[in-house]
Parts: C-alpha cells; sequence; structure tokens
C-alpha cells in the first residue's frame, strides 16, 4: 500500500503544480487583497476538491461525467464564471488607468480590496470545473492503494491531493506576498490585471471548448 501511495502522490503532485485556472484565480485575489485572502481563496478550492471527491464516492462524479447534458452546464457555468474574473479583472485596470492619468503627479491612492468573498471565489471556480469530475473517476481509481477497499482509496487520495493544493497554492501566495511592494506598482498592478484577465478568459474558453 505504502508504495502505492507514494507514487500516487508523485503522480497528484506533478498534476497540482501544472498552472490552469487555480492559480490564475489565486494571482489575482493576492495581488488584489493580499496574502490572507489569497489564502482564503486557495482555502475554498482545497473545499472544491473536497466536493469533487464527496460525489466521485458517492458515485455521482461518474453520471456528470458520462452525461454530455450535465457536463456542458457544468463547463459553461464555469466558463462563464472565469470569463466575469478575467473581464473584471480588465476593468479594473482601465479603472487604474484612468485614475492615474487624472491623478497626474500626485502619488496613487491605495488599491481597493477585491469585491466578494475570496472563499466562495475559490470554491465556485473549481465546483464548476467539469474536468475534475473526469479526473477524479477516471485517474483516481487507477492510482487507489489495491489492498484497501475502493471507497477508502479514493477518499484517501482525495484527501492527499486536498493536502498538496493547499501546500503548493498557499505557498505560491507566500511568494507573491514577498514580492507584493512590486505588484504594488501602479503601473506593474495595471500590468497584472491585464495578464491575469487575459489568462483567466483564455482558461473560460478553454473550458468552454473543452470534452469529456
Amino acid at each position: 500500500m505504502f508504495v502505492q501511495l507514494l507514487a500516487a502522490t508523485g503522480v497528484l503532485t506533478v498534476l497540482t503544480m501544472v498552472p490552469g485556472p487555480d492559480m490564475a484565480v489565486v494571482t489575482k485575489r493576492a495581488i488584489a487583497s493580499g496574502w490572507q485572502d489569497g489564502l482564503r481563496t486557495v482555502g475554498g478550492i482545497a473545499a472544491g476538491l473536497l466536493v469533487w471527491g464527496a460525489l466521485t464516492v458517492a458515485g455521482l462524479a461518474a453520471v456528470l461525467a458520462a452525461s454530455s447534458t450535465a457536463y456542458t452546464i457544468v463547463k459553461f457555468a464555469g466558463a462563464a464564471y472565469l470569463a466575469f474574473l478575467g473581464v473584471q479583472a480588465l476593468l479594473q485596470s482601465r479603472r487604474k488607468r484612468s485614475a492615474a492619468a487624472g491623478d497626474g503627479a500626485s502619488p496613487s491612492p491605495a488599491p481597493a480590496p477585491a469585491s466578494g468573498s475570496p472563499w466562495r471565489t475559490g470554491l465556485v471556480s473549481n465546483v464548476f470545473n467539469p474536468k475534475i469530475a473526469v479526473f477524479y473517476t477516471g485517474l483516481l481509481p487507477t492510482l487507489a492503494p489495491s489492498d484497501v477497499a475502493p471507497h477508502l482509496g479514493m477518499t484517501l487520495l482525495v484527501l492527499v491531493h486536498a493536502a498538496l493544493t493547499l501546500a503548493w497554492l498557499g505557498g505560491y501566495v507566500l511568494v507573491l506576498a514577498k514580492a507584493r511592494p512590486f505588484f504594488e506598482r501602479p503601473v506593474v498592478r495595471r500590468a497584472m490585471d491585464r495578464v491575469t484577465g487575459v489568462v483567466l478568459i483564455g482558461f473560460g474558453v478553454k473550458v468552454a471548448t473543452s470534452q469529456p
């Protein structure tokens, strides 16, 4: 069991570290509102994984992965939410540019924090990602230890995945916090808002055009 669990943890670690919508959402929130909100967003993302894990163990995620209608509904909801976050970031960059132009040589005001609950932002962005349902129902069963009950093995791997996500994205937030003085420069903040906005919209399009 230990060897299988170690191998599964290695696979999950690689998959966790691959940049995706979660990292873009965390980047946007951490830069806009600070490391505390960034960590709360990470907590929401991990909670979303636990939701998908519970659905997988209960067999409901397999229904979603097998139903083209259900998959389409969830993927378009997720794509719309990512696009909304991306447009929000782009609009923020335009407002900051207008404010900087209006202020002239006066110092820039402190940026307003992002609106809405960061935990809910992370949760919603993850719950409406149907690829996780496909991943959990398609890959996790092949990684689960063979000498324990299937439901127990799946639950264990979901908990490992959530812990890896907390560690990886949480560490990423703390790295961003160290560099926040750089990101707080008006020119840099506007550029980051544009980049994260475009990236989030791009991920939204990718989710919308994905197939089970």
